[in-house]
């Protein structure tokens, strides 16, 4: 049995991305897939003052149907890298795990890579290294199918060329995706939610849903992992 999951990669995705690697045999990450400029590619959101901020990767103006793995980060990224650093030492130098965390997200940060795939590429390997998850990734464009599919068929295509067994997404989608259609290509299809997470931030009132660096800041690397095995369900 062999479980995989696909998902492209995100700036510190939240810690539901990392429930789902965790959960899987191996972690497809999609290069040659379009960048969407309202998703969560480049951008995510921490706690400032008790409040959503939200923090990003400038992009050099391009075409905008171009892939993820053909856009760069802008010339302006070494100073705008700056900007961020000194904004989340700002926003969690008082938070518990702030020395041991901030070394982390600076090891993501300072990567001399401009093109964006391989920077975020990069910062994914860094986090799961330190979230203790030892899941293999694949790059999608090295898998040999028609990259010229679309959606579920993609999918598809992409488990039976891993020779998957069993293929996880997020709830999000079960608009998206049809169990009957997967069962018939011999694949089972599951989505994994993420169980409501509630833990001290400051004296602030609990928000939800920010970056893995806001879990990082506030819990030790053991509850986490509780978090990441324990507070989910299948379905």
């Amino acid at each position: 049995m062999l479980t995989i999951a696909i998902m492209q990669p995100y700036l510190f995705p939240y810690i539901g991305y990392f429930q789902l690697m965790k959960a899987v045999d191996t972690f497809v990450v999609y290069d040659n897939i379009q960048y969407t400029k309202k998703g969560w590619i480049n951008r995510n959101r921490i706690l400032a003052n008790g409040k959503v901020e939200n923090i990003y990767l400038p992009l050099k103006k391009d075409h905008y149907y171009l892939n993820v793995n053909d856009r760069c980060l802008s010339d302006t990224w070494s100073k705008n890298r700056k900007r961020l650093q000194n904004k989340i030492t700002e926003c969690y130098r008082k938070a518990p795990q702030f020395m041991d965390v901030y070394s982390v997200i600076e090891k993501c940060l300072s990567f001399e890579e401009h093109n964006l795939f391989f920077f975020l590429l990069h910062s994914l390997h860094v986090l799961k290294d330190y979230l203790n998850i030892n899941t293999p990734f694949v790059i999608s464009s090295t898998i040999n199918i028609d990259h010229g599919l679309k959606h579920e068929d993609k999918v598809i295509a992409i488990c039976k060329a891993l020779g998957a067994t069993h293929y996880l997404n997020p709830s999000g989608g079960m608009e998206l995706y049809n169990k009957n259609h997967f069962e018939k290509a011999g694949v089972q299809l599951n989505f994994i939610n993420t169980e409501s997470i509630q833990y001290a931030q400051f004296s602030n009132e609990f928000v939800p849903l920010l970056s893995i660096i806001d879990v990082m800041m506030f819990n030790d690397k053991k509850t986490i992992t509780e978090y990441l095995t324990q507070k989910y369900t299948l379905e």
